[in-house]
């Protein structure tokens, strides 16, 4: 395999220039022709990875978070060349949702022991959501946690530290102001309206920094996607949600709505606030939700615990 590692300094909470080199060479020992870039911006990142897809290298690897993810998944749309991801970024979903293990204070050999089952993996097709022409791998967040993106983003290295602690704070300060969203909603013609404190689409099975599974029953190849529609306008109501979605118990709530679809359009008299993959988008007034169906290649472990693909047992 003819591959390179792009590599974020600004991602995640920890110095990891030295795990990500010794991730290389794992990568090294499996027979792959690696190289290892540094990035030192977004638009650099982006280059970078649109050079590789044109030089057909078999495989980008990010080293770094669902934002890098995100940015270098969406120059690979449509190329030969496949997306991979060594985890060193602060909440890492996509990286739990294939089963990697991810770098923390107690585990310092992370990225290479994900090296090594990304070298002895394989490399599938899956779709990919498109929100006001932003490609996501997770998700599509509008309403309350798009508000808290907003606040959030960016943040420095020293906020990542306590990645957890500051976005419960903000959730808990911002909820307590949250008045809903009045939503208009189309999805796959269906026809639906009410006041909601959060509508998220979801392309994967977990969410909320990968301690909640919204969508169980997600499959990433299905050309479908999950919305998800949380209702009301009040903190209870809020408290009742975040609850529900941490217990798993939000299919079984009377206020959430779980629908599959392949487009959703949804419309308001005012600002709805927006993230995908956990990155802030201009607020607007309409949205547009799609997917995007085996639009993106990436690399996978061989053998991954949780369903993940159609032909997965449930």
């Amino acid at each position: 395999m003819r591959a390179e590692i792009l590599f974020n300094p600004m991602a995640g909470r920890f110095p990891s220039l030295p795990l990500v080199e010794r991730a290389a060479e794992v990568f090294q020992r499996n027979g792959w022709d690696i190289r290892l870039t540094k990035s030192g911006s977004v638009e650099q990142f982006a280059e970078l990875t649109e050079r590789a897809a044109a030089e057909e290298l078999d495989v980008v690897l990010v080293a770094g978070g669902d934002g890098s993810v995100n940015k270098a998944a969406s120059r690979l749309l449509g190329t030969g060349t496949a997306l991979g991801v060594l985890p060193a970024g602060t909440a890492n979903v996509w990286a739990q949702e294939i089963g990697l293990p991810v770098l923390s204070w107690t585990n310092w050999n992370a990225l290479e022991k994900s090296a090594q089952k990304l070298a002895e993996g394989e490399i599938r097709t899956v779709d990919v959501g498109l929100c006001r022409e932003t490609p996501f791998l997770l998700w599509a967040g509008i309403g309350l946690d798009g508000f808290i993106v907003h606040h959030l983003e960016p943040r420095s290295k020293l906020e990542k530290q306590f990645a957890e602690i500051q976005y419960a704070a903000n959730l808990a300060w911002y909820a307590s102001r949250w008045e809903g969203m009045e939503l208009e909603i189309s999805a796959d013609g269906e026809y639906i309206k009410g006041t909601y404190v959060l509508a998220l689409v979801s392309n994967i099975g977990l969410y909320a920094g990968g301690y909640a599974k919204v969508s169980p029953g997600a499959r990433i190849d299905d050309g479908m996607m999950e919305l998800w529609l949380f209702a009301g306008d009040s903190l209870a109501e809020i408290i009742q949600h975040v609850w529900s979605v941490i217990s798993g118990t939000h299919q079984a709530s009377k206020k959430v709505r779980g629908i599959q679809c392949r487009r959703v359009e949804l419309s308001s008299t005012a600002d709805l606030y927006l993230q995908v993959d956990g990155e802030p988008l201009p607020a607007g007034e309409e949205v547009v939700v799609e997917i995007q169906p085996q639009a993106l290649q990436v690399l996978v472990p061989e053998k991954i615990s949780r369903p993940m693909f159609s032909e997965d047992s449930p």
